[in-house]
């Protein structure tokens, strides 16, 4: 028999901290291992399978396209691709650059963003703020706008032109915002730092001070997005609109797609040459994503996460409340988290991970949610109840 985790150490570069089981096939909210154990899903592959896994329609979706056109490059009009720009535009006004991932969606925007601010302010327009906690991504730039020193100081020296500010501290971004500010760069709730939401004052706020110092706003909603948070995008709840807004994850349910959208007068800033990818909004993935948009608009996807999401967070709360060892139940739809009263989350989600449930720590503090928008709240009661074993065994 493969030993796999063996293979992998040999073969892989050591960058993945992986849990220990080896996943061999899945469908809908469950996962099962080689050994045939079944775990039901509260992680979505990180948020990226809003519909559930191997949903049929998206499944079909790609490998029809790619029967008849896989790859061609962007050299060439695509129909599917432009029928997901304009499906996207209709829900944003903007204009679609399509990448791979999240990190290449906000990389993008980054540069727009400085072009933008080049072309409109002259060369000194270049500054970005972004928020400490923050997380948008591994390359070189977008881990500098991450804000997190810890994830970014062993790779030194980092682009400079970047700094921070306190999340939800609209003066601290007031005070950052002097004339090279060329945008600023928000998660409408942090996801990596911990499933923190932004208040709706704070994300008006920054719209109001962007418009007032000649900055764009761009959101960062590769997780948030996709009507994760019980809207198509989160900040939908503060009533705000960004000048760019980014997207991956279940933009394709876990095929790799990423997008950043942009109004047209911030798009105009980029010509021909300015940026490119090869593999970016390929047909096959594409037609995905349109799939994907179709289930989220015609089974109310993001009215269903509003509503299961509380029922999930009404029950973290009371499970607190009879334990005395969760506090600070927090999110928007199913994108939920929980502080741990001791150091245990760690501990908590490797309990739950041999009782079958694959749930998410950050540190050993924080418990993060992150199901298919397709769970059942009879899962969610399924879990809590091994949750509230696990946590009065050694109480």
């Amino acid at each position: 028999m493969t030993d796999w985790p063996a293979l992998d150490r040999q073969a892989h570069i050591n960058t993945y901290a992986r849990l220990p089981i080896v996943l061999e096939r899945a469908a809908g909210t469950k996962l099962w291992d080689i050994d045939g154990k079944e775990y039901t899903d509260f992680l979505s592959g990180l948020g990226a399978v809003n519909l559930g896994h191997c949903r049929a329609e998206v499944v079909n979706a790609v490998c029809d396209q790619a029967r008849r056109l896989d790859h061609v490059s962007n050299l060439f009009y695509s129909p599917v691709q432009i029928e997901l720009a304009s499906r996207l535009a209709e829900k944003t006004g903007g204009r679609c650059f399509f990448a791979n991932s999240g990190a290449e969606a906000n990389e993008g925007a980054l540069k727009l963003a400085r072009r933008w601010g080049k072309k409109t302010h002259g060369p000194n327009k270049t500054g970005v703020v972004s928020a400490l906690g923050s997380f948008h991504g591994r390359t070189l730039a977008t881990l500098t706008a991450t804000g997190q020193p810890a994830k970014s100081e062993p790779f030194a020296p980092l682009p400079s032109g970047f700094s921070y500010v306190p999340f939800n501290d609209l003066e601290a971004l007031e005070s950052a915002l002097d004339e090279t500010v060329c945008t600023v760069l928000l998660e409408p709730i942090q996801g990596e730092g911990g499933v923190w939401p932004a208040d709706p004052e704070y994300l008006a706020g920054a719209r109001r001070l962007c418009d007032e110092r000649g900055a764009l706003l761009i959101f960062d909603e590769v997780q948030t997005g996709v009507a994760r948070t019980g809207r198509f995008f989160a900040a939908e709840y503060a009533d705000v609109e960004p000048d760019i807004v980014t997207m991956a994850k279940s933009l394709a349910n876990g095929f790799p797609i990423g997008a950043f959208i942009a109004k047209p007068e911030v798009a105009d800033a980029f010509g021909p040459g300015d940026h490119g990818s090869t593999f970016g909004g390929g047909a096959p993935i594409c037609a995905g994503a349109l799939a994907t948009l179709d289930i989220v608009d015609s089974e109310d996807l993001a009215g269903r996460a509003a509503k299961t999401g509380a029922h999930f967070r009404n029950g973290l709360a009371a499970l607190g409340e009879e334990t005395g060892r969760l506090k600070n139940i927090r999110g928007l739809g199913l994108m939920v988290g929980v502080t741990t009263e001791r150091p245990e989350a760690r501990a908590l989600a490797s309990a739950l991970l041999e009782k079958g449930f694959i749930i998410n720590n950050i540190g050993d503090e924080y418990l993060r949610f992150l199901p298919p928008l397709t769970i059942t709240t009879t899962e969610i009661d399924t879990m809590l109840a091994a949750l509230k074993k696990e946590l009065k065994s050694d109480a």
